[in-house]
């Protein structure tokens, strides 16, 4: 019988990738289960607290610009906006994310572009993008967020923008729970160690945390401007659970950061 448990430690960047590619293409199927519907197959949802591209626009004005979504997952995202007029390249570092993105295209004959990538080595020329943005992929699930912040501005045009939303920070404080035991803080916000799942003293899953001032010096360092912190709060009316986030926590402190940033023209 495997035996399961989880802790904070090292990981090797190595390690990390295994984890999660195999935990994201093991639980593809299972993810779209729970969550297909809220996603929708073409929509833009910037996190668990529904907030919308539509309602948001924080990519700015889209029709005509080149995209690319990385940790696209099934890719509604990159299908709506494909429908906002823009030309958009989707990737993903997992296979199993990327059968459910084909499945999208022909289910909803939106189809753009997919490919397999590591978002801290994206395979693309210096300068190609209009915009580059992620909803909860690829920057939580990498050893070096830093890189990923270099490789967008890299691939960025100047005046380019890459906004990526993530669990907010401060979430790390308290345990990973919906209810009354999620409103109690029991960890350090400055513990960079990363949050792991072990099956057989092997990593399964490896999820990292930054705190607000990291990741604004990863962004600085990578040569780009924050141009705003979102911190989405809990709408009236909202009363679906996604694993930690609920309505109860929703209410009382944020769960998600959108970091919009800009290369500078």
């Amino acid at each position: 019988m495997n035996q399961t448990h989880t802790a904070r430690g090292a990981t090797t960047r190595a390690e990390s990738r295994q984890a999660n590619t195999h935990w994201w293409d093991s639980d593809a199927d299972h993810y779209h289960e729970e969550h297909g519907a809220f996603l929708g197959e073409v929509l833009l949802r910037w996190c668990p607290e529904g907030l919308t591209e539509a309602d948001a626009g924080l990519l700015g004005p889209v029709a005509g610009k080149r995209i690319l979504e990385i940790g696209c997952g099934s890719a509604s995202s990159s299908r709506w906006l494909r429908t906002q007029g823009a030309e958009v390249v989707a990737t993903d570092l997992s296979a199993g994310m990327l059968r459910h993105a084909v499945a999208g295209n022909e289910h909803s004959g939106v189809r753009i572009p997919l490919a397999l990538a590591d978002a801290e080595c994206l395979p693309f020329r210096d300068g190609v993008f209009d915009v580059i943005f992620t909803a909860f992929g690829a920057v939580p699930f990498v050893t070096d967020s830093a890189l990923v912040m270099r490789e967008a501005a890299r691939v960025l045009r100047p005046g380019g923008r890459w906004v990526f939303s993530v669990t907010h920070p401060m979430r790390w404080i308290f345990p990973d729970d919906p209810g009354e035991a999620g409103l109690v803080a029991i960890h350090s916000y400055f513990d960079r160690r990363p949050y792991v799942e072990y099956t057989d003293g092997v990593p399964t899953y490896v999820e990292h945390h930054r705190t607000l001032g990291d990741r604004v010096r990863e962004i600085v360092a990578a040569g780009l401007t924050l141009v705003d912190l979102v911190e989405p709060e809990w709408p009236e009316g909202h009363t679906q659970e996604w694993g930690q986030w609920s309505p109860l926590r929703g209410k009382i402190f944020p769960g998600t950061a959108i970091y919009v940033t800009a290369k500078p023209g």
